[in-house]
């Protein structure tokens, strides 16, 4: 029997993660068909979880682990994992923040952009030839636009400088005022969403930010409104976002996430008035490199005895004060 640390890998992760790890521990990977079998056979073993939240890690699946001692999670969200449980449990679940806030940041620009200039829209219409013919449609402008980001922690910070060089209006709506920016704060998405004609999402996942987005905020958008998410698909009502988009409640949408990925529903598909791109916001080798060292690191910092690097504000690190948390809401 090996005495390597033994961990559950939940889901397919970068290869460079598991070469990196599977020097100093004992890998059990989970296929989607083979959990309950690792956990009859291993489970009294299993002393951390590796995940990037395709797949949720529950309070069921940790009560499961009695060694359980880290979750470490690919990514700044963990709304997938229960993190309250795993505080109850004494597991600390570590996340890798930062490191992808500039990518987001150049993102989300884009996303911006490609949705109000409708540039997949016209580079569709050169590609069918129609430019031989025709000049395609003048579309919308950035310039003058009001710029709400509902969410203003690290990445909406990031966002926000970003935008500033395009001399816009900038305000946000967070659940508590950031002391050390100046832009206006709205204490309510609806209120943000009714002075701005350009509402970005950067909240966080997990129930207390389901549809929080609804029809009432898309209505207070306008019909001159952009609504931007790069956040969760959760955090908006697709129902009623696809309903505003068909009938014009807001000009467009700029989406990298939905509701239950990877399936978008076919009415979405349908709204041309939507740029819609499969949750690629951190999805390049630069960045993605980034997060894996981050993770790894965690993982061996723990198991080395030095504590987590990057744990999460609900499981602290033993003796250190707690994270300060993303200051537009918690993440459970």
């Amino acid at each position: 029997m090996s005495d390597r640390p033994k961990l559950l890998f939940l889901g397919s992760l970068m290869p460079v993660i598991e070469d990196s790890l599977e020097a100093g521990f004992e890998i059990l990977r989970d296929d989607g068909t083979n959990l309950d079998a690792l956990i009859e056979r291993h489970g009294a073993e299993i002393r951390g979880i590796v995940t990037r939240g395709r797949r949720p890690t529950d309070a069921a699946l940790i009560a499961r682990l009695p060694a359980l001692e880290l979750i470490a999670n690919f990514g700044v969200g963990y709304d997938t994992v229960d993190a309250v449980a795993a505080a109850k449990h004494g597991v600390i679940v570590t996340n890798t923040p930062d490191v992808l806030n500039d990518e987001m940041g150049d993102f989300t620009v884009g996303l911006l952009l490609a949705t109000i200039r409708t540039l997949p829209a016209a580079e569709r219409f050169l590609r069918a030839g129609k430019w031989l013919h025709d000049a395609f449609p003048l579309g919308n402008s950035l310039r003058g636009r009001r710029i709400g980001i509902a969410g203003m922690g690290r990445i909406g910070q990031v966002i926000a400088r970003r935008l500033s060089g395009f001399d816009l209006s900038i305000s946000y709506h967070s659940r508590n005022k950031v002391s050390h920016l100046d832009y206006p704060h709205f204490p309510s998405l609806v209120e943000l969403a009714a002075n701005v004609d350009v509402l970005i999402v950067v909240l966080p996942g997990g129930p207390a930010t389901r549809h929080a987005v609804n029809a009432e905020v898309l209505a207070a958008l306008g019909p001159d409104g952009v609504l931007i998410n790069v956040a969760r698909g959760t955090v908006v009502d697709e129902a009623a976002l696809i309903d505003a988009l068909g009938s014009r409640k807001i000009l467009a949408a700029g989406l990298d996430v939905f509701e239950d990925e990877p399936r978008v529903p076919a009415a979405l598909l349908a709204c041309d008035n939507a740029v819609l791109v499969p949750h690629v916001g951190t999805a390049t080798h630069h960045t993605r490199g980034l997060m894996a060292d981050l993770l790894i690191r965690n993982v061996r910092a723990w198991f080395g005895g030095e504590g987590p690097i990057t744990p999460v504000a609900e499981t602290p690190a033993p003796g250190r004060r707690a994270p300060q948390t993303d200051s537009s809401i918690s993440k459970q």
